[in-house]
């Protein structure tokens, strides 16, 4: 896989929980809510990860990276590795949450979400 390894494995998470939003969470069909959800997060991770770097605590190997980068020597791949797995574990959550509501209702205990 070399260079693209670490892009493979986010574009694999994102197509297995792709068939979550077509199941109805409804996760990237509300842009501005999933943002409000990841970003502060994304965020606050990408500053520990720039300090680090900077400290020389943290690296990344240039055989599993593209090799651009993004401010403060970040492989974008991590940049997209904090939005990337955060909307897949909303996308979970989400599809987990409908599956139960649906269970509810169907056994008629259904309860406000």
């Amino acid at each position: 896989m070399g260079k693209a390894e670490y892009l493979i494995v986010l574009a694999a998470c994102v197509l297995v929980t792709v068939p979550l939003e077509l199941a109805g969470a409804r996760v990237y069909r509300r842009p501005k809510r999933l943002a409000r959800a990841v970003l502060p997060m994304a965020v606050v991770f990408l500053i520990w990860d720039a300090l680090a770097i900077a400290a020389g605590v943290w690296g990344y190997a240039p055989e599993f990276v593209t090799g651009v980068m993004a401010p403060f020597s970040i492989p974008l791949e991590e940049v997209l590795f904090f939005v990337v797995i955060p909307v897949c574990g909303v996308l979970t959550y989400e599809a987990v949450q409908l599956t139960l509501t649906a269970i509810r209702r169907r056994n008629g205990k259904v309860t406000a979400r």
